[in-house]
């Protein structure tokens, strides 16, 4: 279950399987160069590559941004379209620094392995890139900071048969999630864990994982260690591979998943429930509609009080199929619960 932050993620990446990069028999299989190893002409190159690349970004410059990319991803334009028309608002004056480098040497791994592993620096950062043809790659991983919404933005990048670096793909996450960064979510998910909060532990172990990995294709001890914290806490009763049920005044709701979401800005509790066809019926009222979720919100408020002490409010979604049929977000302190709940302070809202 990955946090749903207010930020998406966009890449146009691995479409590169067709590009042609550049072979060389003569180097070892899935090795790994950080910054720090690399010869200062290289690490010039891809730095300078990579902010250039952020740069038109900034500016919205997608034909520029199409003469840095390899002719397969630029030939599909709607790809650097999305990428601009999203990222461009979030860091168009933002300042642009290279947080890491690093060069990854797959030209003699086996053409059509699934995986290949790629293991860099001490202590270890591993890249796990399934279905990678043979070649020369580099991944960069960018800071974009001095904004209100400060962003992550990590570079694949490829080299050509012409010898040529070029953007293969870009994934982008944000750095903060309700004016907080990954270190303060872990911090506080430890807390609540201490406290035996499960819910608010998970919930903010999982926001951290999210903060805190640039992109899913890499991990690391301390990313390891964020995530054994996390399943040994996990609440058994969410909703998982098999939807869980509450009892919202008199009725049985049937919840499909619940996760975060930062859509208005604070840390919100996100619920999807499935309506059986009496309740979907009462959706069609808005004043039923509204008892219906209020009621879901106030039992998850008594099962879980504490949940007042982590979140800003809660969103509640009855969806049929795809389609959604009545959403309502409420702060926590307009919703009325029975005498079991508990006020608390609520550091997500500082």
């Amino acid at each position: 279950m990955l946090v749903k932050l207010s930020a998406k993620r966009f890449a146009f990446w691995f479409s590169i399987l067709a590009c042609g990069v550049l072979p060389n028999p003569h180097a070892h299989a899935a090795s790994c160069t950080t910054q720090s190893q690399m010869t200062p002409a290289l690490r010039d190159s891809l730095s300078t590559l990579s902010k250039n690349a952020l740069t038109q970004i900034q500016s919205g410059n997608v034909q520029a941004l199409q003469q840095l990319t390899l002719p397969s991803v630029a030939a599909n334009p709607s790809g650097l379209m999305s990428t601009v028309h999203h990222l461009q608002p979030l860091v168009q004056t933002a300042s642009i620094t290279i947080e890491n480098l690093y060069l990854l040497d797959a030209t003699d791994i086996p053409a059509g392995a699934p995986q290949a592993d790629f293991f860099c620096g001490s202590p270890v950062v591993v890249f796990n890139i399934p279905n990678l043809p043979p070649g020369m790659y580099a991944i960069a991983i960018l800071h974009a900071t001095g904004v209100p919404q400060p962003q992550q933005v990590s570079f694949i990048l490829a080299k050509t048969p012409v010898d040529r670096w070029a953007l293969a793909g870009l994934f982008d996450k944000p750095m903060m999630a309700a004016d907080h960064d990954g270190l303060w979510y872990w911090q506080f998910a430890r807390k609540y864990a201490q406290q035996k909060w499960d819910w608010n532990a998970w919930f903010y172990y999982r926001t951290a994982a999210a903060l805190l990995n640039p992109l899913d294709i890499l991990t690391s001890p301390n990313l390891d260690k964020l995530h054994h914290e996390a399943d040994a806490i996990r609440p058994p009763d969410l909703p998982g591979a098999s939807p869980i049920t509450i009892a919202a005044q008199g009725a049985i709701i049937t919840l499909t998943n619940v996760d975060t979401t930062t859509a208005l800005g604070g840390l919100d509790l996100d619920v999807n429930y499935a309506p059986d066809s009496t309740q979907a019926a009462q959706l069609r009222d808005p004043a039923s509609a509204r008892r219906q979720v209020t009621a879901v919100m106030s039992e998850l408020l008594r099962l879980h009080p504490e949940l007042r002490s982590a979140f800003h409010g809660i969103w509640v979604h009855a969806d049929q199929g795809t389609s959604s049929l009545f959403a309502l977000e409420l702060p926590m302190d307009q919703i009325v619960v029975g005498a079991s709940s508990t006020a608390v302070s609520n550091p997500a809202s500082r």
